[in-house]
């Protein structure tokens, strides 16, 4: 059985949210088998509702509630999650995608006497 490892589990509770359920999230990955799909599937979820109901209420002189600056955040982090690189996905190079450290030597310009 594929299950989220704890990096993974970390990039996608960063992407939607600490208060996401991580059972679901294993639930989703067992199926779609990519962290990314499930980031796009639980935002396209999240949008999904927003435009389920209207974004904008106006009760005359009590309340307006406005969702449409919500929409617009989850339309954002979906191409967010579309374009950064996701950890289970191979790099241009054919390896896995992670974070590299490299070394570098610092020396003098000029050599003082």
């Amino acid at each position: 059985m594929n299950q989220v490892d704890d990096f993974q589990r970390s990039w996608l509770l960063a992407q939607l949210g600490p208060d996401s359920d991580p059972t679901d999230l294993e639930r989703w990955f067992f199926w779609l088998r990519s962290v990314r799909a499930v980031a796009l599937e639980v935002l396209g979820e999240r949008r999904a509702k927003l435009l389920a109901d209207p974004l904008k209420v106006t009760v005359d002189g009590v309340v307006t509630m406005d969702l449409q600056e919500n929409l617009r955040g989850i339309e954002r982090q979906i191409e967010v999650v579309r374009q950064v690189p996701a950890p289970d996905e191979p790099s241009g190079d054919g390896e896995q995608a992670s974070e590299d450290l490299a070394m570098a030597w610092l020396v003098p310009a000029r050599r003082y006497r």
